[in-house]
């Protein structure tokens, strides 16, 4: 392999990297451009993305239609401050947000990453009751597996036993931690925790269907069902966090759409601008956002990040709507889902694993114990796959135009590893 591009090399003694220690990490793999599912690095090889950018890339790198749509926005207005001002992009991806979305979540309020958005509705949670009148609620009931962001509060509500975030247990204040009603007792059980402390909850906080970061653990649509039931039956919001699996990675465009579920509140982010820029959203029900709208200014929500509702990010995302409304994604991610269920089932039987799971465009492999992140990540990229596990699991969440033939490159190199 050829030496490092100058650029990484005067430039490691600064960058503060995510997710490693830095002082034993092996270096990153220095990317020149990309291109549909992958990757190409620096030295000329190209890499099979098996997790689009940490799922954002689902339309694949560099969409022409995507490139097009930010080209012409950069030209007429790359942003504007959104207080007091207003720009096409926005109100028009608000409207087409509100119409894809089910029920009546129809107010968005933007703003740039997944975690902040998230903050966002939990504080649309806390002031929706005091606004109404309402003491003491201000805690969120979330569930053990659960991961929602690496921001305070964010981390507040992930799984407490969660490995990122178990140093600042004791900093931050406690939520509520259960575990989901995936059967008669659980449910049980959560509808006496709610009856015990439904008093001092503002919101109940879930990622439908899968719980990403935390293990990519999966549950059926009953469960939110039930979650919608008992939020109802004690009185508390419900916030569906789909920043993970919204915009198509089940199989659905939002998995409360497919559950027949409608949140009180929605976040979104990732996949919105197809993997370009930061956007996100927290999206609200008439019934929270009817608690704002008041002739009193203190009940309005006193929030506003500097670059919430970017044009050049609006943009961006409008295009990408504009794909998942030719619909053609969901043939594409009923064709990866067959083939990461036909790639990955050789694993189960192997050394360690426990689990083989697949969901719409999403495969994982569990292990009994954390896999050593850094020597398989190599060996996937001698493999021609960038492949990044995460604790017990090894996962793929690729691009919905990923091809057959990459898609078998990146099972293949999973089998590699995991079978050797």
């Amino acid at each position: 392999m050829s030496s490092s591009p100058a650029w990484l090399e005067e430039g490691r003694r600064h960058v503060w990297r995510p997710y490693c220690q830095m002082k034993t990490a092996a270096p990153p793999l220095p990317v020149a451009r990309t291109e549909g599912a992958r990757l190409i690095l620096s030295d000329g090889r190209e890499l099979v993305d098996g997790i689009a950018s940490w799922w954002t890339a689902c339309h694949g790198y560099n969409h022409p239609h995507i490139r097009a749509a930010m080209q012409a926005q950069l030209k007429a207005c790359p942003h504007v401050m959104f207080g007091g001002l207003a720009h096409e992009p926005a109100y028009r991806l608000a409207a087409r947000l509100a119409d894809l979305l089910p029920g009546d979540l129809d107010h968005v309020f933007f703003a740039e990453s997944g975690s902040v958005s998230v903050e966002i509705a939990m504080k649309m949670a806390v002031q929706f009751w005091i606004n109404r009148g309402v003491s003491g609620r201000t805690k969120f009931l979330a569930f053990r597996g659960g991961y929602h962001g690496d921001t305070l509060a964010t981390m507040t509500v992930c799984d407490p036993e969660e490995g990122m975030h178990s140093l600042f247990a004791g900093v931050m204040p406690h939520q509520v931690i259960g575990d989901l009603p995936v059967d008669a007792a659980s449910e049980a059980a959560l509808d006496r925790l709610l009856a015990e402390r439904g008093g001092e909850i503002a919101a109940i906080l879930v990622e439908p269907r899968v719980q990403g970061a935390g293990g990519m653990l999966f549950h059926d649509d009953e469960t939110l069902r039930t979650l919608r039931r008992l939020a109802d039956r004690h009185g508390v919001l419900l916030i569906f966090d789909e920043i993970f699996v919204g915009l198509g990675r089940t199989g659905d465009l939002f998995a409360c759409s497919g559950a027949g579920v409608v949140p009180d509140i929605v976040t979104l982010s990732k996949a919105l601008t197809g993997g370009t820029l930061p956007l996100s959203a927290a999206i609200a029900s008439a019934k929270v956002f009817d608690a704002f709208w008041s002739d009193d200014a203190g009940a309005a929500l006193m929030h506003g990040p500097t670059y919430m509702g970017n044009p050049l990010a609006c943009a961006a995302a409008n295009a990408s709507l504009d794909l998942f409304e030719t619909g053609a994604w969901k043939a594409d991610v009923a064709r990866l889902s067959a083939g990461l269920a036909e790639g990955l089932a050789p694993c189960r039987g192997a050394p360690g694993v426990v689990d083989v799971r697949t969901l719409g465009a999403i495969g994982a492999v569990e292990f009994d114990a954390p896999v050593p992140v850094q020597a398989w990540c190599a060996r996937f990229a001698e493999a021609g796959a960038w492949i990044r596990p995460m604790g017990k699991v090894v996962y793929l969440t690729p691009a919905y135009v990923t091809s057959d033939d990459e898609l078998a490159l990146l099972t293949r190199a999973i089998r590699g590893v995991v079978q050797a």
